[in-house]
């Protein structure tokens, strides 16, 4: 489950839907795109794209999930698309094959990518 979670923007974008936020990776189910303690900067909306890494609300919980889209429905504020983990077969990954299609409304394309010290 490409586990991330939000940091806090602090008070320099006046309001809670600024289209720009930084994630932390924080386990290894995007391994090895992404790797625990590597930073992605993201911006909300847009339509998906196939190969694209994305940002979205775990539909199950109060964390963010990051994964690459598969398939994508629609366009546009109808758009949905396949949440898929680069690696699978992590302790705990979870993607569309527990969760299902995903609405794209509400989430972020990753734009930038940090990656950690351990790396």
């Amino acid at each position: 489950m490409g586990l991330t979670y939000p940091f806090k923007m602090g008070k320099n974008h006046g309001h809670g839907h600024w289209p720009l936020r930084r994630f932390l990776v924080v386990e290894d189910s995007m391994r090895p795109t992404l790797c625990p303690g590597d930073g992605v900067l993201s911006v909300r909306g847009g339509n998906p794209r196939v190969g694209q890494l994305r940002v979205f609300p775990d539909p199950t919980s109060t964390r963010w999930l990051i994964k690459r889209v598969g398939e994508v429905r629609g366009r546009g504020a109808a758009a949905s698309f396949q949440a898929c983990s680069d690696n699978p077969g992590a302790d705990g990954a979870v993607d569309s094959r527990q969760i299902g299609w995903v609405p794209a409304d509400g989430s972020y394309r990753v734009v930038w990518t940090v990656r950690g010290r351990g790396r």
